[in-house]
């Protein structure tokens, strides 16, 4: 007998993802010319997928999975595909379930773009994405969408619960509230569409909040949350206090809101740390701006802000491009320096990389009779043509920001010149920024108390988010300052008073009354009364100091004393 085929039945629409209505028929031929009819299963081709996402109505829903979506950040993740999808979608239900990321889309045409974006897009390792499109029922927050009049119940509990005047929501402990418990409402806001529809309320009739309060709600995810980034993008204080949240990992799906004030406080996140440093340089992590961090007023943090992409792109920059980047790097430097000289260095933990490595070189000379002055710095110092032993490499060569600052915290009390600083960007890519600074400096403490040395520093650093800076290597050279370097170095002495009025000042008002100080030559009192009759507005307080030395104003009293 033999075997043909026949055209396919008119009566089967394909759609591209269904596994039963795409069949042939198959007729055998015997030889007594009776016909048998059969059906056998067969996957419709590329083209019938294209060519029948019409046959689909809008009450169909797909599931998009990413596996190992886990690793991407949500806003990320979502930019890229659609950047790559040839229409545009509404991601519905977004969530991470395992190590994948999930959402919905309602359209069979979507569905099949979205597919076709499979392996399209590549992350920071250059792996490229997998995407998986399949059919699915309703999401969720669909199936168990609040009812309209639910909606209006939980939208005049919420107003009851709004501050005009602070532009504040206080949600916590929402599930008792006795206006929802009296229409027997059960909103738990762990459970996507009473989150869903809380910031759909949030959109509408808040769009200017700047302060959610979360706590005692008994989240132990934040799935749902993430959907704030579109609905409430002007957030700027988080209270998550007294939740469930079991590790910090939670807060990438938050991360993209630039906050100022987050509170954790009494979630099991916060025992997994070994110290309360360790806590919030993990925080600081997620949201690098962070002033406050359970009512805790936190260092400001001593990051370079990339605002100008363009500065490190790899291509030729512009004069108003090189002009910018010289600004922010001289900004952080002076930032660093002011911390290295007259602060706790421990607060460097915010400026490494939890993986940066640090390394100090002397070109020590034994004829030079000077040079045993820097005998403190040799122990430390790694030189692989004369450091044999494999173990004491290793050892000089600090690894983790933790090694660093340790290190940093036991060299000797220093006082830089920052008008000796000569400073060069040697490299840029859109993932590094290297940048090197030379100068002089003296100790001013201890057995080599008032010694002059010289310095390269060259910092790699790497940015942490679209804009925010971490040294990932800092390599320091230093020997002994030629006579014409200490001639030409001018310091200015900024001492902290143990008894004064800075002291009473926060630890962000002290650092800005230290700067002002290094930058106008006049005495910290001096510094502090001129911020403060300008309301510390640092740039305006600088105009009215140099209109009044000018016009010879200022008394020679308010200045320090050079050497």
């Amino acid at each position: 007998m033999e075997m043909r085929d026949v055209h396919e039945d008119p009566q089967v629409r394909h759609t591209p993802y269904t596994i039963r209505h795409n069949r042939r028929r198959v007729q055998w031929h015997h030889k007594d010319q009776i016909h048998i009819t059969m059906w056998r299963e067969r996957k419709p081709s590329g083209r019938a997928v294209e060519e029948n996402t019409r046959g689909r109505t809008m009450e169909n829903w797909f599931k998009v999975t990413i596996p190992y979506g886990i690793k991407y950040e949500r806003t990320w993740l979502l930019k890229s595909i659609q950047s790559h999808c040839s229409v545009p979608f509404t991601p519905v239900d977004f969530h991470y379930f395992k190590d994948r990321a999930r959402f919905f889309v309602q359209d069979a045409r979507t569905a099949s773009a979205l597919k076709d974006v499979s392996y399209k897009i590549c992350d920071e390792q250059n792996r490229k994405i997998l995407i998986f499109v399949s059919p699915s029922a309703a999401p969720y927050s669909v199936q168990n969408k609040l009812k309209p009049e639910q909606m209006e119940q939980l939208k005049l509990t919420m107003k009851k619960r709004y501050d005009v005047s602070q532009q504040s929501l206080d949600l916590q402990r929402l599930r008792f509230d006795s206006n929802l418990v009296g229409c027997d409402m059960d909103i738990i806001l762990n459970r996507r569409n009473c989150m869903a529809a809380t910031l759909q309320i949030i959109q509408r009739n808040f769009p200017e909040l700047l302060s959610l309060n979360l706590s005692n709600n008994r989240l132990y995810q934040l799935d749902g949350l993430s959907d704030i980034i579109e609905k409430a993008p002007k957030v700027k204080i988080l209270n998550l206090s007294k939740n469930e949240l079991k590790s910090a990992w939670e807060l990438t799906k938050v991360k993209a809101l630039k906050l100022e004030e987050l509170w954790l406080e009494e979630n099991p996140l916060c025992n997994t740390f070994p110290d309360q440093s360790a806590y919030i340089s993990a925080i600081r992590k997620f949201f690098p701006k962070l002033l406050r961090l359970d009512g805790q007023e936190l260092f400001p943090p001593i990051i370079v802000d990339i605002e100008v992409p363009e500065l490190i792109k790899p291509c030729k920059e512009s004069y108003k491009g090189s002009e910018t980047l010289k600004s922010l790097i001289l900004q952080f430097l002076q930032q660093y320096y002011l911390i290295f000289d007259y602060g706790d260095r421990q607060d460097f933990l915010d400026a490494y990389h939890e993986e940066a490595c640090f390394s100090l070189t002397v070109p020590y000379t034994p004829e030079d009779p000077a040079s045993s002055s820097l005998c403190e710095y040799f122990k430390k110092s790694r030189n692989l043509k004369k450091v044999k032993v494999p173990y004491l490499r290793r050892q000089l060569l600090k690894h983790t920001k933790r090694d660093i600052v340790d290190s940093l915290s036991v060299f000797p009390k220093t006082q830089h010149d920052l008008s000796s600083f000569l400073v060069d960007v040697w490299f840029q890519t859109e993932r590094m920024l290297c940048f090197s600074v030379s100068g002089v400096f003296k100790e001013v403490e201890g057995r080599y108390q008032g010694c002059f040395r010289a310095f390269t520093r060259i910092f790699i650093s790497t940015p942490a988010s679209s804009s925010t800076l971490y040294i990932v290597n800092d390599k320091l050279i230093v020997r002994n300052a030629s006579p014409k370097e200490i001639q030409t170095a001018l310091f200015i002495s900024v001492p902290i008073p143990r008894s004064s009025s800075l002291l009473a000042l926060s630890q962000e008002k002290k650092k800005m009354v230290q700067v002002f100080s290094m930058h106008s030559g006049m005495k910290l009192e001096w510094s502090q009364k001129c911020l403060q009759d300008n309301e510390w507005n640092y740039t305006r307080a600088g105009q009215i100091f140099t209109l009044l030395q000018a016009n010879g104003k200022i008394p020679e009293e308010a200045f320090q004393q050079f050497p």
